[in-house]
Order: C-alpha cells, then sequence, then structure tokens
C-alpha cells in the first residue's frame, strides 16, 4: 500500500491532531489535576467514536466472512463512546477528584466493549486444519492465558504499590488486557486475518499499552505528573486509527498483505518473561540468598534453552526461505516462457479462467517465420521472438496478459473488453509488428496473422482458444497480414471440415471412394489411346462429393497420400486387367493425379514399383501426373520424379501454364508430356491471347520432344484449332465425360473390332 495515502488521510490527521493537543493541554495544565482529567475524557470521546464508525464501515466494506468480527468491534466502539460521553460531561457538570478510572457506568461499559474485542478475536476461525496446528495453537494459548492469570492474580491480590484499593478493577483489567492482547495477536498472525498487517499492529498495542499503564508502580499512577494522562490516552488511539487504516487499504485496491508465518510462534517466550518479572516483583524484600539463587538460576537456564530454541527455529526459517525461493523459481519456470519472459499456455489458460466474464483473446501468428530459421538461423529466429514479444507487450494495457503459446505462436487476453476492442488492439500489433527491427546485424520486417474472438456465455478457454484459432488461419487464407474476427460461419465451416477429415478415415476402409476415366485421343484419327483416372466419393448419405470439395482438406490435412495410395494402386490393377482383356488393343496409358505431398513421400517409389510388379502393368502404360506448383523449387519432389523415370514410368506436367515459374521448371524436371490447362483452351478461338499461349507451349513441347496434350475440348471448333497448332493429343467432354470402367472396356472393344476390319 501507498503510505503517502496514510500521511494525507484526513481522519487520520484528525485522530492524531486530537491526541497530539491533549497531550499539550496535560503538560500545559500541569498542577491542575482536574482540568487535566476534563481534557482526558474529552479526548476519548472522538476517539471512540472514531472506532465505532471505522469498524462500521468495515463491515460494508470487508469480505462477507468478515462482517461479524468488524461487528463486533463496532458495537465495542459504541460501548466506549457512550460510557467515556457520560464520564466526560460528570467532569465538567460536576467535577470530582482527579481520576483516570471512570463511575460505574463508565467501568462497566468499557468491561462490556473490551469483552465484545475479546469474543470477535476469539471466534473469528483461526484457518486451522490439522490436529497438529490446532494443538499447538492452544498451546500457545494456554500459555499467554496462564500468564495472564498469574498478572491478574498477583497483582489483584498483592499489588506492586502495596495499596488495597481497586483491587478488583485492577485484577479485571489485567485479566481482560491480557486476554484481548492474545486474542488480538491471533487476528494478526492467523492465515487469512480480516485485516492488513499495518492496521493490525496498532490494535495490537494497544491493549499491550493499557496493561503496561495499568501495572506500572509508584509514580506512573498518579495524576500529578501530566506524562500518565499521555501514556492512559495512547491506546484508545492505537485502537481507532486501525479500522481507518484498513479502510484506506481497501479503498485503493491494494491487495491483501498474505502473511508468511512462522513455524513458531514468539507469544510463549514473551509470556514466559513477563511471568518471570512478576516472580521477581512478588518476591519477599528479605528472601533468602538461596531462594534468590535458585530463582536466578531457574531463569538463566530457561532463557539459554529458550535462546537455544529461537535459534534452531532461526536456522530452519532460513531453510524455509530458501525452498520458497526454489519453490517460487519452479513456479515461475512452469507458468512463463524462458525465452521471451511471456506467460505460457498452462499461465494464460489459469489467466483466461480466473479472469472475468467478459474478454476478448488474440491468436497471433508470425507469417513466413520458418524462413527466417531457415536463412538466417535459429539464434535469429530467437532473437526475432524476442523482440516481437516486446512489441507486443507495449501494444497492449497494463493488465492484458501476453503468452507465448509455442513456436511462433502468441495470444493475447484482454479482460474486460470484447471484439471490438480486440480489433483495435490488433490493429495496433499489426502496425507495431510492420516496423522494422534489427536482428543481429539484419533488418527484418515481419506480418502476423490474427484471430480475434469475444467471449460469450458458456465458453471456456479451449472454446475461445479455438475459435481464435479459426479466425487466425482465416486471415493466413484471406492472404495473412491481417486481423480477421471469428464469425459463427467459420466455425460451422471448420466443424464441417472436421466432420469431412473424420469421414475421409473411414472412407478407405468402407470402399466409398472409385475411380472413373476420362479418354485421352490423339488428334490425328480422334481414337482413344490412354485415360486419365479421377477419383470419386460415394458417400452413404451426402451422395456423391465432388473432388473439389475433399481434395484441397485432403492435401492439407495430409490423408491424400492413403487416398492417394489407393488411387494408385486401382488404376494400376484396372489398367492391367484392360490389357489382359484386350490384348490386340493398342497399348492404353493410364494417367494418375499424384499430390505434392505424395510426391514427396519417401515411400512412393518403392509403392510403385511394387504395383508394377504385381499387377504386371508395364511402366510405360503408367504416367504420373503432377501440377507444376506441387513440384516448384522442391528437391525432394524432383528426386522422386527422376526415380520414377528411372523406373520407365512417364511424367505429365498438369495444368501446365498456369504456375509463375513454368519455363524453368521444364528445365529441371524428367516430364515426358505437357497438359496444357483448360482455361487456355476454353476461349482458344476468341482470345489471341490464348491462342498465343497454347501456340507457344505446342511449340515448347515440340523442340523438347515432349508429348503435348490440351485438356477440356468441347467443341469441334478447339479441336481443329488445337489440332493445327500441333497437339497430338486431346481430351474433354467432345469426346468423352469421365465414365465407369465398363464403357472404356465397351470403348476399347469397339476400337478392336475396327481395328480388326469387322
Amino acid at each position: 500500500m501507498a503510505f503517502h495515502s496514510l500521511r494525507r488521510d484526513p481522519v487520520l490527521r484528525a485522530l492524531i491532531g486530537v491526541t497530539l493537543l491533549g497531550s499539550v493541554l496535560f503538560f500545559v495544565l500541569a498542577g491542575h489535576p482536574v482540568r487535566q482529567m476534563q481534557v482526558y475524557w474529552l479526548a476519548q470521546v472522538p476517539l471512540d467514536a472514531a472506532l465505532a464508525t471505522g469498524a462500521w464501515r468495515l463491515r460494508g466494506l470487508a469480505h462477507v466472512r468478515y462482517r461479524r468480527f468488524w461487528s463486533m468491534i463496532s458495537f465495542a466502539g459504541a460501548a466506549f463512546t457512550v460510557g467515556d460521553s457520560v464520564q466526560a460531561v460528570q467532569t465538567l457538570v460536576a467535577p470530582g477528584p482527579a481520576s483516570l478510572t471512570g463511575n460505574t457506568f463508565q467501568t462497566v461499559l468499557f468491561a462490556i466493549g473490551m469483552c465484545s474485542n475479546v469474543v470477535a478475536c476469539l471466534i473469528f476461525p483461526q484457518g486451522l486444519r490439522t490436529y497438529r496446528e490446532k494443538f499447538v495453537f492452544w498451546l500457545d494459548a494456554t500459555t499467554v492465558l496462564v500468564g495472564g492469570g498469574v498478572v491478574a492474580w498477583c497483582f489483584a491480590f498483592n499489588p506492586v504499590s502495596g495499596s488495597d484499593t481497586d483491587r478488583l478493577n485492577a485484577s479485571v483489567t489485567a485479566a481482560l488486557v491480557l486476554v484481548a492482547t492474545f486474542s488480538a495477536t491471533k487476528v494478526a498472525l492467523i492465515k487469512k486475518p480480516p485485516m492488513a498487517r499495518i492496521a493490525a499492529w496498532p490494535m495490537v498495542a494497544a491493549p499491550i499499552v493499557q496493561g503496561v499503564s495499568t501495572f506500572l508502580p509508584g509514580a506512573f499512577q498518579s495524576v500529578d505528573n501530566p506524562y500518565v494522562f499521555v501514556i492512559r490516552l495512547l491506546p484508545s488511539v492505537l485502537i481507532a486509527v486501525g479500522p481507518r487504516i484498513q479502510e484506506i487499504v481497501l479503498r485503493t485496491s491494494d491487495p491483501q498483505e498474505n502473511i508468511k508465518r512462522r513455524p513458531y510462534s514468539l507469544l510463549p517466550y514473551g509470556m514466559i518473561a513477563v511471568t518471570f518479572v512478576v516472580f521477581f516483583l512478588m518476591l519477599p524484600d528479605r528472601a533468602s540468598s538461596q531462594l534468590v539463587g535458585a530463582t536466578i538460576g531457574v531463569v538463566v537456564i530457561t532463557c539459554l534453552v529458550a535462546g537455544r530454541q529461537l535459534v534452531a527455529f532461526h536456522d530452519n526459517m532460513v531453510l524455509i526461505g530458501r525452498l520458497d525461493g526454489a519453490m517460487e523459481e519452479l513456479r515461475v519456470r512452469a507458468s512463463y516462457d524462458s525465452l521471451t519472459g511471456l506467460a505460457n499456455r498452462a499461465h494464460f489458460s489459469e489467466a483466461m479462467l480466473d479472469g472475468p466474464d467478459d474478454v476478448a483473446v488474440l491468436l497471433i501468428d508470425l507469417d513466413d517465420f520458418k524462413t527466417v530459421n531457415d536463412t538466417m538461423g535459429h539464434a535469429a529466429g530467437d532473437a526475432l521472438l524476442v523482440t516481437v514479444a516486446q512489441r507486443l507487450r507495449e501494444a497492449v494495457r497494463g493488465n492484458d496478459v501476453v503468452a507465448r503459446l509455442g513456436g511462433d505462436e502468441f495470444a493475447v487476453l484482454l479482460p474486460g473488453a470484447g471484439p471490438a476492442d480486440g480489433g483495435l488492439v490488433a490493429e495496433q500489433i499489426l502496425r507495431s509488428l510492420g516496423e522494422p527491427m534489427d536482428v543481429q546485424q539484419h533488418t527484418i520486417v515481419t506480418r502476423a496473422s490474427v484471430g480475434v474472438t469475444g467471449s460469450r456465455p458458456g465458453d471456456d478457454p479451449s472454446t475461445l482458444l479455438s475459435n481464435a484459432d479459426i479466425a487466425m488461419y482465416e486471415a493466413k487464407r484471406r492472404g495473412k497480414g491481417m486481423w480477421v474476427e471469428y464469425t459463427d460461419e467459420m466455425g460451422a465451416r471448420i466443424s464441417a471440415e472436421a466432420v469431412l477429415i473424420r469421414e475421409m478415415t473411414q472412407a478407405i476402409e468402407a470402399d466409398e471412394f472409385t475411380l472413373v476415366y476420362q479418354p485421352i485421343v490423339r488428334l490425328a484419327d480422334d481414337r482413344m489411346t490412354g485415360v486419365e483416372a479421377l477419383i470419386r466419393w460415394n458417400h452413404p448419405t451426402r451422395g456423391l462429393v465432388s473432388p473439389v470439395e475433399f481434395i484441397p482438406v485432403a492435401e492439407r490435412t495430409g490423408q491424400i497420400v492413403a487416398i492417394g495410395r489407393w488411387a494408385l494402386g486401382e488404376a494400376c490393377r484396372q489398367a492391367a486387367e484392360w490389357r489382359r482383356a484386350f490384348p490386340d488393343a493398342e497399348p492404353l496409358t493410364v494417367g494418375v493425379n499424384v499430390a505434392g505431398r505424395q510426391l514427396r513421400d519417401p515411400a512412393l517409389v518403392g509403392e510403385v514399383a511394387a504395383l508394377l510388379a504385381a499387377t504386371g502393368l508395364p511402366a510405360g502404360c503408367l504416367s504420373i501426373e503432377v501440377t507444376e506448383t506441387a513440384v516448384l523449387d522442391d528437391e525432394e519432389s524432383n528426386e522422386a520424379m527422376l526415380a520414377l523415370r528411372g523406373l520407365g514410368v512417364k511424367l505429365a506436367l498438369d495444368d501446365f501454364g498456369t504456375a509463375a515459374s513454368s519455363l524453368g521448371l521444364l528445365l529441371t524436371c524428367p516430364v515426358t508430356t505437357l497438359k496444357l490447362d483448360r482455361s487456355f483452351v476454353e476461349s482458344i478461338t476468341t482470345v489471341g491471347r490464348q491462342a498465343a499461349v497454347a501456340t507457344a507451349v505446342s511449340q515448347m513441347a515440340l523442340a523438347l520432344e515432349f508429348a503435348s496434350v490440351a485438356e477440356g475440348i468441347e467443341t469441334e471448333e478447339q479441336r481443329d484449332l488445337i489440332r493445327e497448332l500441333g497437339y497430338e493429343y486431346g481430351q474433354g467432354y467432345l469426346y468423352s465425360r469421365p465414365v465407369p470402367p465398363e464403357q472404356i472396356s465397351a470403348r476399347m472393344n469397339d476400337q478392336e473390332l475396327r481395328g480388326a476390319g469387322v
């Protein structure tokens, strides 16, 4: 808590001012004990009232489990106020002999108030769970109570002054004050106290000062001395400032102090000391030397044993402190990322659970971070992550939580915010990350994709992170370097995709995939010389699912490898069956599409060789069709294609002309066939540029001795122009749509019959 709040508080200043004014007047009015007594009782009233009102205000501010405690403290303050007010009026109206002891009414109310304080402290829950903790606590309690009883007994029946006056009042005061001291100390030292330590200790000190002032001998009991009034007034101001300090602690939103309890208590040792002091005071004036020696020996031995215990306790505390430090270090390591110092995934999830219901979550993924690691090294990548972490901290509010979830993925939790606020923070983050960064003598400009989502009733941390993750991937799909807010449509699409992924896993085993074949004809005589195998999914409930729906998902998830393996096997089996069924027909080449992920599979070449051997299909009758993007600048794919050519398999570059580096590929990829993409064929008769591209591809194929195939021929006019441009083969709806293998068999049979002249 900020101490300047205490120094500037007007109530605390007023209470201290009343005390200082009264103290000054005590000395100014020295020699006039009646006037001093009137000032004393008048000063008591505002101090008592401050205790009552302060405790009552805390009753409304404090936690519900503390309300009974503060209610009883407030009642005690009210009892003190009423009793001291009556006493003050009496001293003004009918002053009697100077005395610091009130009348019967004031004494009764003082006893009631003190009992209320004691009961409040005694009934307050101690937070003790185990029997050992309870046993130790009550040992300390019994020690203090026995010590208090000894003091009360000795001073009640044998006062130090030797006087018999006020013996009952002295004994009652002694017992109440010592029990109150124990109770208040208990409240200050328990695990979860009702007040901060800075507020509790003045209230603990009040009964101690009260007890000491009651039993001080000689001149300290005489109203002829001004300092006696000061000492007797001090407990009132100490107990009055406690509630006010606690109220300031709560109102300034400072966290309640987490009190570390010692593994031992000093209370028993203090009470032993008090008992020894009382014992010495009670010794007869003419005690024998044997009694004095034995007493001194007992005291010295007890002090030595107590000192030895305290040293051992201190050593234990040092060890416990070291263990606490080690545990704190482990906690930090378990909750924070070691590289960036940000919260980790576990800490971030805890923050979402402990935070308010309305939050916004941002998921941030650096775009093309792998390029930094690959080109500049992992040290540069780590340095970039540290810089990004620093900029994220600077871009958010003070109470926001920034975390590194792993790799180049970060998250931000915005308590008390919605998606609109999240969007503003996301824009600030993108601007900050877009500024150049100096990393290991290199200047880097990085971008990020950010997903933003807001909490809704019933959302748990995993749902929020999942929604933000969906929005982040949508940002990447739209082109990266932007932020996207999550919508239910995104979630529905992802959910549908998840179902599709699960069903694709089962589709191969359930034999739901099938192949259809589209003929490839020789343009010179329109005879079928090959087919392209195209996959279809006969879903049990959805019907026929288009490849456009499931092939991109399969490529993204890696399921395309298993699906492509099945398609290769089925196509080879069917092609071999056709060869056996039509031995006199022209050899038919079957083309099978292979995705880039499948081409990079180390097992592909071996699987193809095994399929050819198992089915008996000649390698030259199999054509592997790949797209330009699948093999672009990919060393693994190029090696696989070289190995496939080594087997004798044909290689076709499918959809040729649609990628950015087609010409460079012709020099590196061992292809045997160029397939002109259908987009250049559909407008070839009307758009001059399309015809120019188609002409260039044909001339390149002729010059490089590649076979050339034009896809998407739908009209005779397109066929005639394609044929004039020099293409050898054609494929499209003009000749046939993709059909089941039975129709290909029928067509082969017709060709075989025509070839035989039947």
